[in-house]
């Protein structure tokens, strides 16, 4: 297929402007292959480690020259003249140099962004697209399926400054036949929303993934908002499209209790199963993801007693796409769903394990971008070579985000009449 002739990583920057990492692979068959690393806002304390430098006189400490030096220096040396094709050796090399629980020596964010570029670079090689690379190393027979987009159109918590508590608000076009019709409901309803917004007199800024971002509303306001620019737009709640939550709960737990401050209100983790309740019977929601804090394991298994059968509950700070947590919370039932991001475990390896153990213990997979993107799509394969059936990469806004939607768009093309939009299957608890 291709042997390593050089790796050669840089410092670039994300859609925050912070700093992150850029990774070149060439072959030596003269493929050429290049990755870039997401960073997030919110993230679970049981994420791989992002590798910063802490110097305080570049990017405010934030930026990444170690890791790209452990690339350059480390890594690079011990992967020449691999083939390419052995994505699981390549990854198990680095894990070994690395050495830690969590890569604290080498950075999941320089591991990643060469385990990415080796499977982007195998792609080429064998000259097949990346989603037709990641179902051949998962040995998936499953058709290829569109995933449904979730479109964050709202952000709030760590996403957007003096906004919501919950972190977002999406939308779920299932209720039609492609990805095609799925992403036009979800721009129209976007635009709808913006103009509602304005019509009020609130701010339509933007927040880290491209959803507005208002000052001073409650949970249930901008609940209601959405809801109206599904109506004004001529869609069906509830029929073509559905609500979801990611709340990002461990943002506002606080000593024991859940903080909703703009709804002034301090809730035990029972008394937040039970908000949701209220929620769940006013809105057509479909998916609540990382409802609870990520260590009341407890409470998470009352949320999906709860709600699991008719619910989507899904794990983010409560898995960080590892699968040693996933195996916690299959046993003790305490979710439905996993939310994918492979920079949380660091490499593609890992992340296709993780996604197999879900798929085969009948949790959905949600395929998912960061606060701080890149342009790079690799997200919107991942999603159609492992059949996953959802994705969510922010709202049908800021190039970063689009990227990923415009990538499924010409994959549903290249697929022709083979291409299945996944839908209302998602549903089907």
């Amino acid at each position: 297929m291709g042997k390593i002739k050089s790796i050669v990583a840089r410092e670039i920057l994300d859609s925050r402007g912070n700093p992150t990492v850029g990774v070149n692979i060439t072959l030596d068959n003269n493929i050429s292959a290049f990755s870039s690393v997401p960073s997030g806002a919110s993230t679970g304390s049981r994420e791989a480690l992002e590798l910063r430098d802490n110097d305080p006189k570049r990017y405010k400490g934030k930026g990444v020259l170690k890791a790209v030096e452990n690339i350059n220096s480390i890594i690079a040396k011990a992967l020449i003249s691999k083939d390419v094709s052995g994505q699981n050796e390549i990854d198990a090399i680095m894990i070994e140099i690395d050495g830690t629980e969590k890569k604290e020596n080498l950075g999941a964010n320089a591991i990643l962004g060469v385990s990415l570029a080796a499977l982007i670079a195998s792609s080429k090689s064998e000259k097949i697209n990346l989603y037709e690379r990641i179902s051949n190393i998962t040995e998936s027979k499953k058709k290829f399926t569109l995933p449904v987009p979730m479109l964050n159109i709202m952000n709030g918590g760590a996403h957007a400054v003096n906004s919501t508590d919950f972190q977002e608000f999406m939308i779920i076009p299932a209720g039609f036949d492609s990805f095609n019709q799925a992403i036009r409901a979800g721009s129209e309803i976007y635009s709808t929303l913006g103009k509602i917004l304005e019509k009020d007199g609130h701010s339509t800024n933007v927040g880290y993934e491209g959803g507005f971002a208002p000052s001073g509303l409650t949970n249930y306001q901008v609940l209601d908002y959405v809801m109206k620019a599904i109506d004004d737009s001529g869609y069906k709640p509830g029929e073509e499209i559905y609500l979801a939550l990611d709340t990002a709960a461990s943002e506002f737990y606080e000593s024991g209790s859940y903080n909703l401050s703009k709804e002034n209100r301090v809730l035990s983790s029972e008394e937040m199963v039970d908000y949701y309740d209220e929620l769940i019977n006013k809105y057509p929601i479909f998916s609540i993801e990382d409802g609870l804090y990520e260590d009341d394991w407890d409470g998470w298994k009352k949320l999906n007693d709860k709600f699991g059968d008719n619910t989507q509950i899904v794990g983010d700070d409560l898995f960080v796409t590892q699968e040693k947590y996933l195996e916690k919370g299959i046993d003790n039932k305490c979710a439905n769903s996993i939310l994918i991001k492979f920079n949380q475990v660091g490499t593609i390896t890992e992340t296709l394990q993780t996604i197999k153990t879900a798929q085969s213990n009948n949790f959905s997979c949600v395929i998912s971008h960061r606060s701080g993107e890149t342009e790079d799509t690799t997200i919107a394969d991942l999603s159609v070579g492992t059949s996953s059936g959802q994705i969510k990469t922010g709202a049908p806004a800021r190039s970063e985000r689009v990227a990923k939607y415009n990538r499924l768009l010409r994959i549903e093309e290249e697929l022709g009449l083979e291409s299945i939009y996944s839908g209302k299957s998602i549903l089907k608890k």
